[in-house]
């Protein structure tokens, strides 16, 4: 009797590999199995068949006693490979006893059928295998496209955050040189301290980094102490440049750019800017308390005031001045070291000899044109 394999969303017809080394057994269980409806490969014995897997086989009839690989070292093989952990092995045998059932959970063997074979038990015992087997692979499938998915997903993901990314850095890079062309105004009241604010920045970068800060920090601090002096702005050009030593009214305001330079930059959503504002209002403060505007002493000075107030000195002392000459740089850091505990806060002063000789090598060199037309150069 012919029983076709009723299933309307298979896609092709199920294929086994019908395994026996008795040439007439072999053609036997090959006619049943085609008279099932199934497409049939034959093997004589576990080598040929273990290269038969490769033909798509869907199933696996096989003979347990056979010479050289017996039936149960060929399923050890085949589930050696991943690629086959799922496929059905139905086992013929002419025993079935407690040890070759052992031996058959060990292999991986999913069925027995004893010999004679009866087609029918064949037939049931394959169907069921069969349709485990194309319910594993639907699954597979839909796992396949699952990740076929999620990878079309991540990549478009990838793109997209790409793209945020750089319209974020466009945005952070054109905020940086707004704030370096507002640097760049400051200095047009006071080209005798052309390059000082960006030497501020490099060298409190270099500072903070020596102090052990966060990278973040570091970052921030070399954008934002640029700005300590931005309150100049406010300040008339006949102090900022006279020749000579200023009068008490001219020192009164001269101290206001702290509190100018605060009340310029106030309020905004910046960290940048925030931490520039910090940095305008106290990098005249000192250690001990006698600074200003607001005389405040010790760890109540913010630490980026504190890590510019060291920077600033040591710059603007060893640069030439409308009313002195540059103080050698060897000078002011000794200087700089009897006012520790003081003027300065020792560790930052500490960190500040700590990357002394680059600095010095740094203040050596002549600055870049900044690329705005008039704007001061060293």
């Amino acid at each position: 009797m012919t029983d076709t394999f009723d299933d309307a969303s298979q896609a092709r017809t199920p294929r086994l590999l019908v395994v026996d080394d008795d040439e007439r057994v072999r053609s036997t269980h090959a006619r049943m199995v085609r008279a099932f409806g199934f497409e049939v490969e034959t093997a004589s014995d576990g080598i040929e068949a273990l290269a038969k897997l490769a033909m798509d086989i869907d199933l696996v009839l096989l003979d347990a006693e056979m010479p050289g690989m017996d039936g149960f070292e060929v399923a050890r093989r085949i589930r050696e490979d991943p690629q086959h952990t799922y496929l059905p092995i139905v086992m013929v045998t002419g025993r079935a006893g407690r040890e070759d059932h052992r031996r058959a959970i060990e292999v991986g063997i999913n069925d027995f059928v004893l010999k004679p074979v009866d087609a029918a038990e064949v037939r049931l015992r394959t169907r069921w295998l069969l349709d485990l087997k194309r319910a594993y692979d639907r699954l597979s499938e839909h796992g396949r496209e699952l990740e076929r998915t999620v990878e079309r997903r991540t990549a478009a993901l990838r793109v997209a955050l790409e793209e945020v990314t750089r319209a974020k850095r466009l945005t952070y890079d054109a905020h940086l040189d707004t704030i370096r062309r507002l640097m760049i105004a400051a200095e047009y009241k006071d080209k005798d301290t052309a390059g000082h604010v960006e030497r501020i920045g490099t060298y409190a970068h270099m500072v903070a980094g020596e102090l052990g800060l966060s990278p973040g920090t570091v970052e921030t601090i070399q954008h934002a102490a640029p700005m300590h002096d931005i309150g100049k702005l406010g300040v008339p050009e006949s102090i900022l440049l006279k020749p000579a030593e200023l009068d008490e009214r001219e020192w009164v305001l001269m101290r206001s750019h702290t509190t100018l330079g605060a009340r310029i930059l106030a309020g905004s959503p910046s960290p940048v800017i925030q931490m520039g504002e910090t940095i305008a209002l106290s990098h005249h403060e000192r250690w001990d308390g006698t600074g200003y505007p607001n005389g405040i002493a010790g760890d109540a000075i913010p630490l980026e005031g504190r890590v510019c107030a060291v920077v600033d000195v040591f710059d603007a002392l060893t640069m030439d001045r409308p009313y002195r000459r540059a103080v050698p740089a060897d000078q002011v850091v000794e200087m700089m070291k009897a006012n520790s505990g003081a003027h300065f806060d020792p560790e930052v002063l500490e960190a500040f000899l700590g990357v002394l000789d680059d600095i010095v090598e740094i203040r050596a060199r002549p600055l870049q044109s900044r690329g705005v037309e008039g704007s001061a150069q060293a």
